[in-house]
């Protein structure tokens, strides 16, 4: 199990300092097999021909130079019993390994009126079983988490909903499953809506939440083991575009799932404020959150993956990668080469310090800074 317990650290003055000039960001990719396929929608119809699982895979397999070095799937529509020795096969010759097997819980017809909060027994009970099976996939392929996204837990109609019973029977599920299957990671990924009106636990602030609910109610004694040794079982992978369809601050979020060391994942891709999940790549919208968002990981020391989750439905897949790796990695050059020391003494002297990281962000990003005024030291500022 990854240990994720160093991220909950806080660092302030010469100490913060420090860590950020040292600490360098490396990030390693992940894909997500269903975009190397994308699909139609309820607008339109599919733009790019269907592509099976073999021929995704040797898409997926010439973007190792790049940098990705890990790939997510569902099951059982994606990766399942029948084509697990093609996945293995897969790892050894590109290296690229499986990192998280998803439990496909939100596209049947049985799971109408949720999965694992459905109301009708036989609905609840399919989604258990798949989320136990793959967690026990996720166990048997050494995967670093099961990615758990409740897309068709929620509602519309909110008057006269037992809101309480809903969210007590998606809790139930997922200590039963993680009882069933002891020691596998869940990263859970909130949205606030889409597929349904509103999801359950659809905000970061909410993820954690459960987090904290379900682990309270494990009693199986490897859960408690690594409980008691200060690991989380229950994490999240905050998705940027679902955290901006809420109106959340990147930076501001992920710095709530890291101070609880509860950050097993991310994913990334663009999104305007608000309206419907458009996955697109990373750095076409608003570019000044994707810098604070990464800044934030920066300073609490994230070292785990970066997921692109995209829906390349006008470019090939590949391209949709690539520019996202690029706006990445750019992002990346900027804010490891700041000036961390005035940033922090700024920071932490903002009466001292009025409109200085605003102007020396406006520098950082300019073409031409020096047809600016030279910027005196924050603690200059008249």
């Amino acid at each position: 199990m990854r240990d994720l317990r160093a991220q909950s650290v806080v660092r302030r003055g010469d100490e913060l300092v420090a860590f950020l000039r040292d600490y360098q960001l490396q990030p390693r990719f992940s894909v997500g097999v269903w975009y190397f396929s994308p699909a139609g929608n309820r607008f339109h119809d599919r733009y790019q021909p269907v592509a099976s699982i073999e021929e995704r895979l040797e898409r997926i397999a010439r973007l190792a130079p790049l940098g990705v070095v890990g790939v997510e799937a569902h099951y059982p529509n994606e990766i399942n019993e029948a084509n697990l020795d093609l996945w293995r096969q897969f790892a050894r010759q590109s290296g690229i390994r499986v990192l998280t097997v998803i439990p496909m819980l939100f596209w049947d017809a049985d799971f109408e009126f949720g999965a694992l909060s459905s109301p009708l027994a036989p609905a609840r009970k399919k989604a258990l079983d798949r989320t136990i099976r793959t967690l026990q996939l996720n166990k048997e392929l050494g995967t670093d988490f099961a990615v758990l996204w409740p897309g068709i837990d929620g509602y519309e109609q909110p008057f006269g909903a037992n809101f309480a019973d809903a969210r007590r029977r998606f809790v139930d599920g997922l200590v039963e499953a993680l009882e069933t299957v002891p020691g596998v990671r869940v990263a859970f990924e909130p949205k606030p809506y889409e597929p349904r009106g509103r999801t359950l636990f659809g905000t970061t602030a909410e993820g954690l939440l459960l987090a904290r609910e379900v682990e309270s109610r494990l009693q199986n004694a490897e859960n408690r083991r690594l409980l008691d040794e200060g690991h989380a079982l229950v994490c999240l992978n905050p998705e940027v575009g679902h955290m901006l369809m809420a109106y959340e601050d990147l930076a501001y979020s992920f710095s709530m799932v890291l101070e609880a060391g509860r950050l097993a994942h991310t994913h990334w891709n663009a999104q305007p404020l608000g309206g419907y999940d458009l996955d697109l790549p990373v750095g076409m919208v608003a570019p000044e959150q994707l810098e604070a968002g990464l800044y934030a990981l920066k300073t609490h020391g994230y070292g785990e993956h970066f997921g692109l989750d995209l829906n390349p439905e006008r470019m090939a897949p590949e391209e949709a990668v690539r520019v996202s790796i690029e706006a990445i990695r750019t992002a990346l050059d900027r804010i490891n080469d700041l000036d961390h020391e005035s940033i922090v003494w700024a920071a932490e002297h903002p009466d001292r310090a009025r409109g200085w990281i605003e102007r020396y962000l406006i520098r950082t990003r300019a073409l031409h800074p020096e047809r600016l005024a030279a910027l005196p030291r924050p603690g200059d500022m008249g």
